[in-house]
């Protein structure tokens, strides 16, 4: 449907300026009729319509109304403000005409204001010259109260002279103050020079106070009230000092003065003068010791002193207790560093390293129960930094090593010089041979690290370590002079006496050693005994074993010598003589203990089946017959068998013989047939496979009965069946050297032709 031209003529000019206001209406009246269609869906629902209605109706009314009393109250209170405005705006106007007229009546005047300004200026200077009468009678009396001041001083009236010299010191500055800001500096000259006595009043004082902080320790037992006028003085003048500079306009001459800062200066140097001079002490360990004493026992009281006095006599900001445990704490650490560059013994190390590691911090000192809880120097840092403790922990060590070494000599000059008594070595319980050696040399190394321990573990490894280089370089030179006794003993068999029991006694001594050494360290878990250590004691018994069996073999020598021969065939009673001399040096081995004695059998036996060997080797001899070699087969088999039983006798068993070597021997002797040889040849050279072809060789030549044929034979087999040694195997012919064969075209002995 479509909106008739009376409608289009109805829509009022509000609707065209208002659009919402119509979309509003058509909004209201679809929600209306949305709302009636669901109220009026049926036809009985009809009937209730004018009570609808009738409700709706006193609705609307109620909000005519309120609406009509709301605008209302709004259009009052336009009203009111409307009329406050224009009564306001009449008022302003009011006001600017005043304003206006008073201008005017200003400007009339600005004649008459200037002969003020010359009123003005009379006045000033009339208030100047009033000052300046004033404070006359104050200059005049400036000599006369300089002078009473200085009486003053020198009867210790500090209070009162101070307060004079206050006065004076103002007058001064007062008048400086007016000059400098009226320009007037070439006056100031003049004002300096008049009160030119101040400045010795000034020093005067100050020396007083500085001779007063300086025995200020004193002073608060004996006389706390002189102290306490002192840095009441001291405060006074910091006071003015911070007033001045919190004004910032005009400084005196000599401000600020700074007393505060000199009286910690002071303080602090006085601590230091009085203590802690490195140049008038005696660096000896005595010394030193009496001289750490002394500090421990002074710093302590004076401590005590400030924590109980001073703090007392001063103000709380101050921090008077803390300042002076940093400045005991600072000195200490640079008075220990002026110590350390002097060249200390190890005592003296010690005692510094003890000291500052130990005794500063416990209850004996800083933390002595009379200081605690007020003194606390664990955040002023260590006395001396980790890397001086370093430096000087080795220092130590080098000085502990000097005399480690030292003893050390002088141990080994007395263990050899005992060698050359006119009696064995000395026995323990069990009987073995022995000496102090091990003893004193495991004790000093002990002491020594025992002593490092009460320092600290860093210190206590540095010994350990060397400790054990020390010890190890003591087993060299112990060989050395070993090797040394040796060849003195060579030359004469006789010197000294009791050689082989005193070398005896040194296997003992290096069983001592080697079995104490890894209890040197006191932590079980760092025990190991280093590599290099280890090879030093295997080096030092392997070297008295080797000059006990050159005794040995020097005895079995001239016995060896007659092997083989038709004599030695016939029923020589050579190997029995042989093991008579063997059972001799085993008595002698009995005295050292079990896991030497078993080495130095098993070398003896090794050494005599050598030496055995080697004589049937010499060529001294060759079979001429079948009989013949039947009774060398005799002869070897009844020589091994004594040895075997001899050394079994001993307590070697016959599994570590290598004996069993001289039976095998015997085989390739006793072979009837030369032609089988190869065979039994390729089973011994299996079995020993250091057996060379010369040995071989030499063998065959002792048959007597071995033809080219078979030789070369035997050595072509030798060639084919090289041999390669295996890892424990104990070497027995690689030590024979066979003599060299004679030259067929050697002529006789004679001028060569």
């Amino acid at each position: 449907m479509g909106m008739s031209a009376e409608d289009e003529r109805t829509v009022s000019p509000r609707d065209e300026e208002w659009p919402e206001v119509e979309k509003a209406e058509k909004l209201a009246r679809g929600a209306a009729l949305k709302w009636a269609s669901g109220v009026f869906y049926r036809p009985e629902k009809l009937e209730g319509l004018g009570q609808y209605r009738s409700r709706e109706t006193q609705r609307n009314s109620s909000i005519q109304s309120r609406l009509k009393s709301t605008i209302q109250s709004y259009l009052e209170g336009v009203s009111a403000g409307l009329e406050q405005l224009r009564s306001a705006a009449q008022e302003v106007q009011s006001v600017s005409q005043d304003l206006g007229a008073a201008r005017w009546a200003l400007l009339d005047s600005a004649d008459r204001f200037q002969g003020l300004q010359q009123m003005r200026a009379l006045m000033a200077e009339h208030v100047q010259l009033a000052s300046v009468v004033q404070v006359l009678p104050q200059l005049f009396s400036v000599h006369e109260v300089s002078s009473h001041t200085l009486q003053l001083l020198s009867g210790q009236q500090l209070l009162e002279a101070h307060a004079e010299l206050m006065m004076m010191e103002h007058l001064r500055d007062d008048i400086l103050s007016q000059l400098h800001l009226r320009g007037l500096s070439s006056a100031q000259a003049t004002v300096l020079s008049y009160f030119s006595g101040l400045q010795e009043l000034n020093e005067s004082l100050a020396k007083q106070l500085w001779d007063i902080v300086g025995s200020s320790l004193r002073l608060v037992r004996e006389d706390p009230v002189l102290f306490v006028t002192a840095v009441r003085i001291i405060e006074r003048e910091e006071k003015i000092d911070d007033t001045l500079l919190l004004e910032a306009t005009f400084l005196p001459p000599g401000r600020p003065k700074g007393w505060r800062q000199k009286f910690y200066q002071v303080l602090q140097e006085t601590i230091t003068g009085a203590h802690f001079h490195a140049a008038c002490m005696d660096t000896e360990g005595p010394g030193l010791a009496r001289h750490l004493a002394a500090l421990q026992k002074d710093i302590v009281s004076e401590l005590c002193v400030v924590k109980d006095l001073m703090v007392q006599c001063v103000p709380a900001h101050y921090n008077i207790l803390s300042v002076c445990t940093v400045t005991y704490h600072q000195a200490l650490t640079s008075h220990l560093q002026d110590i350390l560059r002097e060249d200390l013994d190890k005592q003296a190390l010690f005692l510094l390293l003890e000291w500052v590691l130990r005794v500063y911090h416990s209850p004996e000192m800083m933390g002595h129960p009379d200081l605690l809880p007020e003194v606390d120097v664990s955040a002023l840092g260590p006395l001396m930094s980790p890397e001086l403790v370093d430096q000087t922990e080795r220092k130590y060590v080098v000085k502990v090593k000097a005399s480690v070494l030292e003893w050390m000599q002088r141990t080994l000059e007395v263990e050899f010089k005992e060698w050359f008594r006119e009696e064995e070595p000395e026995t323990d319980h069990q009987g073995f041979f022995q000496s102090a050696l091990p003893v004193i040399v495991m004790q000093m190394l002990n002491e020594n690290i025992r002593v490092a321990s009460l320092i600290t573990d860093s210190l206590q490894q540095k010994v350990y370590n060397m400790a054990l280089e020390e010890l190890e370089a003591f087993l060299g030179r112990l060989r050395e002079a070993l090797v040394q006794c040796g060849k003195e003993h060579q030359k004469d068999r006789t010197i000294p006496k009791y050689y082989v029991s005193y070398l005896l006694a040194m296997l003992n001594n290096n069983l001592a050693l080697s079995s104490s050494v890894s209890f040197l360290h006191p932590d079980t878990a760092c025990r190991e005994v280093p590599m290099s250590l280890r090879a030093a004691l295997d080096r030092m018994q392997k070297k008295a074993c080797q000059l006990l069996l050159e005794e040995l073999l020097l005895d079995l020598q001239p016995l060896c010598l007659q092997l083989p021969s038709r004599k030695w065939l016939s029923g020589s009673q050579l190997v029995s003589s042989m093991c008579e001399v063997i059972d001799k040096y085993a008595k002698d081995f009995s005295r050292v203990r079990k896991p030497v004695f078993m080495l130095l059998l098993t070398e003896s036996e090794l050494l005599v089946t050598s030496q055995y060997l080697r004589a049937l080797m010499q060529k001294k001899m060759v079979c001429k017959s079948e009989e013949e070699r039947g009774q060398l087969c005799d002869r070897l088999l009844q020589d091994a068998t004594q040895l075997r039983e001899l050394f079994c006798g001993l307590g070697l068993d016959q599994s570590q013989q290598s004996l069993e070597a001289m039976f095998a021997l015997r085989e390739l002797i006793c072979l009837k047939d030369p032609a089988l040889l190869s065979l039994e040849v390729l089973g011994f050279i299996t079995k020993y496979p250091d057996v060379s072809d010369e040995h071989i060789s030499t063998l065959l030549d002792l048959r007597g009965d071995v033809s080219k044929e078979v030789r070369h034979m035997v050595l072509e087999m030798m060639a084919q069946h090289p041999q390669v040694l295996p890892e424990r195997y104990r070497p027995i012919f690689s030590t024979i050297l066979v003599p060299a064969p004679e030259l067929p075209f050697c002529l006789r002995k004679g001028k060569c032709a």
